[in-house]
């Protein structure tokens, strides 16, 4: 089974860019969007063989979520069920019979870290409904989760201390998430690559210079770890200022 994450950054505008194109190309069974920024209906968007589940925000034009899959789920959910989280389009959950799969986008800490003090509380809910979603049945969760964990994940960690998306906060919540029985998928099968990104700033030629952060993420639960087949960036991708993530996994 191949599932695809990917931060669009506007759906509407990657669209004009060739998004449909990509989306047949990378051919996934699952296929899961971040920051969509609008209303699901707001745009026909048909995509044969694939049921459409939508987390958007009820402010027009941010956040939101959305998941494109060929296999019917059981259900399906918006929301991680705390109110002061889930009027943003953040998280979007299926149920399978086999596992849980949640696309998530996680809030930015934004400049000066003024969001960090939600950021945190979010996190703690974030991982407190994995938990629960675990305890049921494995989880796979995917998403930009806009941390980079570890220095080899950030191309400039030492000019990025403490800067949105790599304070020690951040870090050290990514680091509580993992243990609470969760494997970052790329890691576990890449544990030393370097410069390997999926998100890089529209300034100063970064991406053309591969100055990234890896903020994109596979997780699964920790018993599921050994049926990862493939965890795979596609830097080549280029509609966004994030390009798609994936995993090939045995399930």
């Amino acid at each position: 089974m191949r599932l695809i994450s990917w931060n669009v950054n506007g759906l509407r505008a990657t669209l004009k860019k060739g998004f449909e194109d990509t989306f047949w190309a990378l051919d996934a069974d699952m296929f899961c969007l971040q920051e969509t920024k609008m209303q699901e209906g707001q745009i026909a968007l048909d995509l044969p063989g694939y049921a459409q589940y939508w987390d958007s925000a009820e402010r027009k034009g941010y956040a939101g979520t959305a998941v494109f899959t060929r296999r019917a789920p059981i259900s399906a959910r918006k929301g991680i069920g705390v109110d002061i989280h889930d009027t943003e389009g953040r998280c979007t959950t299926l149920e399978f019979e086999e596992f849980y799969l949640v696309c998530v986008y996680t809030p930015n800490s934004q400049d000066g870290l003024r969001r960090l003090t939600y950021r945190m509380s979010w996190e703690d809910n974030f991982r407190d409904y994995l938990i629960g979603l675990d305890r049921k049945k494995p989880v796979i969760v995917c998403g930009d989760l806009n941390v980079a964990h570890e220095e080899i994940d950030i191309a400039r960690p030492q000019n990025n201390r403490m800067n949105a998306g790599f304070t020690d906060e951040e870090r050290g919540k990514m680091t509580e998430l993992l243990a609470a029985g969760f494997t970052d998928s790329f890691r576990y099968l890449y544990p030393d690559t370097r410069g390997a990104y999926a998100w890089w700033s529209f300034r100063a030629n970064a991406r053309a210079n591969n100055v990234g952060w890896r903020i994109d993420y596979f997780l699964v639960s920790d018993r599921l770890r050994d049926r990862i087949k493939k965890a795979f960036i596609c830097p080549e991708i280029e509609l966004s200022d994030h390009c798609p993530v994936g995993l090939d996994i045995d399930l």
